[in-house]
């Protein structure tokens, strides 16, 4: 099963490198990791999308807890919570069928950031189902770039 970990963490040097080093002793497979400051600035939230039973991810809860520079974990899974991925893809398109490009993009809610003439470059964002549908509407398009930044999640309402 997949889960969303959170964890508040002080923002300091080697700190995120440590928290992934972690993930690798143990053997954990990682499918998305992404951190940034918060609105403190002395503080960071990593988020971490790993695959596992509630065994596996209590122990990853258990050992991120143990690091000293870690103020807080959650597992978000079994809460409602809000979660996003950004994703910047390149879709091939002659000047033709661009239009079909840009009625996907609009019915997605994403924007155009880029155009040339033999390719577009869209952004979108929304929960991992969505960008993952965008990505399948595209293919027979011709996909030439895409990347993603990773999950980033945060629960619902009063978190307190």
């Amino acid at each position: 099963m997949k889960h969303v970990v959170s964890a508040l963490v002080k923002n300091e040097v080697g700190v995120t490198a440590h928290i992934a080093g972690l993930f690798a002793a143990r053997a954990y497979n990682i499918d998305s990791f992404t951190g940034s400051e918060t609105e403190n600035p002395e503080i960071s939230r990593i988020t971490v999308v790993v695959r596992g039973d509630d065994t596996v991810i209590q122990q990853v809860i258990n050992q991120l807890s143990k690091l000293i520079n870690v103020l807080e974990v959650k597992d978000l899974t079994a809460k409602p919570f809000v979660e996003r991925d950004l994703m910047l893809i390149k879709v091939s398109t002659s000047p033709e069928r661009r239009h079909e490009i840009i009625d996907l993009v609009k019915v997605f809610r994403g924007k155009i950031v880029d155009l040339s003439h033999d390719d577009m470059t869209v952004e979108l964002s929304g929960p991992e189902a969505k960008i993952e549908a965008f990505i399948a509407l595209c293919r027979p398009y011709g996909i030439t770039e895409c990347v993603r930044s990773g999950i980033i999640a945060i629960p619902r309402g009063n978190t307190n």
